[in-house]
């Protein structure tokens, strides 16, 4: 498939993966745990011994040969799978099964060396060299012949081999976290992208506004990647919001190619995976929904976000595993965790040791979220390299279990307890009565990124302050696309949705008129979907369905504060606040309470139909007021909610009810007197999980 094209074609698609990747897993098995092993990173004497203990410790498969491109073609080819073919037979005698993976993450010296053209370049221009991973381009049309050439081999060689449970494509595809590819490789297939979208200049230039800043292109050839590091001003963002969606293809097409690859030769019952980031901006996990799974990393302890209360930086913030949960699993409806922090790690801000008891509390965050696995990386802390201090289920020795090992090894037990539990049977009806949308594209977060038009603004921040609320609600939450249909949710939140068009706000009405209840916020409708404003009055597309006449927004300064009053209290802002004009007083939740427009609309619930349209306008820090009002949607909807304190979370999964104590004191959960609680009791310890039924 062309770059230019995967998005279109797999979002147009989604619905059809759905449930396709349930036919690899039983579903009374609930979850199986893995864990990863780099053989050659050790002894060959010490795989049989090492091998065998992931056996004998519980664990249903292991993770092979991701960063092993070097061993299995240490030679331009010439091949070498006899050691993986030992380690595999090891795993097959010991009962395990393998994750085998594409190692197109790191490729050999022999490779870069001669043809250094592979190699991605950053923002400042410097072109990355062999010495660490992620460092190919994946616009690189040779490049991507070598890795076909090293998937096929290997799919040829374990593609019918029963120890083979599936595949991993690459290892967090990404070029190291938030880096974008500069490389004349990026350069000529950006330009082919563009051809294809646009099909002539003169398309492109109108859309981008060209005409501004004389910025018009004769050709496609004139054309350069968005890099503000070479511009004296801002890049044009049409430009840089159509690079990120470029940059996504890419890294789809990347996927997806060695997919077809693993396709041509491997069984039917070897599903075929990637290990994504749901956060890293760069990569659209959505793109690649043709994967039979979805799976996600996840490390919640390296100083890189707060937890709840003065020991959160030792448990990790409580809303991240179950995002990851939310946004990855509705994609194509089946998704594991390839990744899970197993105790400290060697790369953070910071690296503490997590509470005792986190790393089992994230498992169970894994399982309540309905994952079929979760593998841990890795099985030994290795003795050099640059993940020496990054801990293992071993300790260094390979012999004693480390002390967040044990941890894996009691939720193991555990949930090998919770099978023999297991009654299918349908979702509890209160649970289900509550269940919630979070209408995403991530265009809008592109463009705001880009644009965010005040220090303060931080759309991850926005996105997850509305599934924070929603969560502590105990509701169920899927992110989902537009291609999906409305109406299965009694609620659907859409946060800062920036980039619409007249179709889905048509789809909008239709979906509150049938008895639907929509939250927008902040910042919707501003634009159309190339990011244009529109001409006439600003967000005009939304006034229809809000029943107002106008709409501005105003922001402050990060030192002062205004207010927002409902319901006899007040509430601080100072981010953004859309001030709504000529809402009919019915409408009116919420005011404005000082500044020059005291007494204009800062919230707005609308009847339509069934339903009701509720728009949130003031975007606060602390989402007291975005708590207040959802409170009230679903409470005035009939919707029946739980209101769990910060830092608790509750989901449930094939009948059993799991709790979670994210935060730094004791809480109480909300477990019914007639519940049959299976593990832990109501009164949770910080890192404590109740299990009930």
């Amino acid at each position: 498939m062309k770059t230019g094209v995967i998005a279109a074609a797999l979002l147009s698609s989604l619905n059809s993966f759905a449930q396709k990747g349930e036919k690899f897993f039983n579903k009374a098995d609930l979850m199986q745990f893995g864990v990863y092993y780099y053989p050659e990173q050790w002894p060959k004497e010490q795989w049989a011994r090492d091998i065998k203990r992931i056996g004998e410790l519980g664990f249903d498969f292991t993770h092979y040969a991701e960063f092993a491109w070097a061993n299995m073609e240490p030679e331009e080819g010439k091949f070498d799978f006899a050691w993986l073919d030992e380690v595999v037979r090891l795993a097959g005698e010991n009962h395990v099964k393998v994750i085998m993976c594409t190692p197109s993450a790191a490729p050999p010296v022999w490779l870069t060396k001669k043809h250094p053209d592979v190699l991605m370049v950053n923002a400042d221009g410097r072109t990355m060299v062999h010495g660490a991973r992620q460092q190919a381009s994946w616009s690189s049309d040779l490049y991507r012949q070598y890795v076909d050439k090293i998937v096929t081999e290997m799919a040829k060689r374990y593609g019918h081999n029963k120890t083979i449970m599936g595949w991993q494509i690459d290892n967090e595809p990404s070029h190291y976290g938030n880096e974008y590819d500069f490389s004349q490789n990026a350069q000529k297939h950006f330009r082919l992208w563009l051809q294809a979208k646009y099909k002539s200049i003169e398309a492109l230039n109108a859309s981008w506004g060209n005409a501004f800043w004389s910025l018009n292109y004769n050709n496609f050839d004139q054309i350069d990647c968005p890099n503000g590091k070479e511009l004296v001003a801002q890049p044009n963002p049409h430009a840089v919001l159509d690079f990120k969606r470029f940059t996504a293809d890419e890294a789809a097409g990347f996927v997806l190619d060695q997919q077809a690859t693993l396709k041509k030769y491997i069984d039917d019952n070897q599903f075929v995976t990637s290990n994504l980031m749901s956060d890293y901006t760069p990569v659209d996990p959505r793109r690649m929904a043709g994967l039979d799974i979805m799976n996600y990393t996840k490390y919640l302890v390296a100083g890189l976000s707060d937890g709840t209360g003065d020991q959160g930086f030792r448990l990790g913030n409580y809303l991240s595993i179950g995002f990851s949960n939310d946004f990855m699993r509705p994609i194509n409806g089946v998704t594991s965790v390839m990744e899970l922090q197993p105790g400290q790690v060697n790369w953070g801000k910071y690296n503490s040791q997590p509470m005792p008891g986190a790393v089992r509390m994230w498992i169970y965050h894994v399982f309540a979220g309905g994952n079929k696995f979760v593998c841990t990386y890795r099985f030994r802390q290795p003795l050099v390299g640059g993940e020496q201090y990054h801990n293992g289920i071993m300790k260094p020795n390979g012999i004693e279990v480390a002390r967040s090992g044990a941890e894996y090894i009691t939720a193991l037990k555990e949930i090998a307890q919770l099978k023999k539990q297991y009654k299918p049977g349908p979702e509890p009806a209160d649970y289900k009565a509550r269940r919630t949308a979070i209408l995403y594209n991530v265009d809008n977060r592109w463009e705001m990124d880009n644009q965010p038009q005040t220090n303060q603004w931080d759309f991850m921040k926005h996105m997850m302050k509305y599934y924070g609320v929603v969560k502590s609600f105990g509701a169920p939450v899927d992110f989902i696309g537009e291609e999906t249909d409305f109406s299965k949710y009694p609620v659907m939140v859409a946060p800062a949705y920036q980039l619409l068009d007249p179709k889905l706000v048509a789809r909008w009405k239709a979906y509150v008129e049938q008895g639907g209840h929509l939250i927008l916020s902040s910042r919707t409708g501003e634009k159309d979907r190339e990011a244009r404003i529109w001409e006439g009055r600003f967000a005009e597309p939304i006034y229809s369905l809000l029943g107002i006449k106008e709409l501005y927004y105003d922001q402050l300064p990060e030192n002062r504060m205004a207010k927002v009053a409902m319901d006899g209290k007040l509430f601080n802002w100072n981010n953004w606040g859309d001030v709504l004009q000529g809402a009919a007083a019915g409408t009116k939740m919420a005011l404005y309470n000082d500044q020059f427009y005291k007494g204009e609309t800062a919230v707005l619930n609308r009847k339509l139909g069934k339903g009701t349209v509720t728009y949130i306008g003031a975007d606060t820090d602390d989402g007291k007021l975005e708590k207040d009002v959802l409170r009230k949607v679903y409470k005035n909807a009939g919707i029946g909610i739980l209101d769990l304190p910060e830092g608790v979370t509750v989901d449930c999964r094939d009948g059993f009810w799991v709790g979670m104590n994210y935060s730094s004191a004791t809480q109480v959960l909300p477990v019914p007197a007639n519940a049959k609680v299976l593990i832990g009791s109501k009164t949770l310890a910080p890192a404590g999980v109740v299990v009930w039924r």
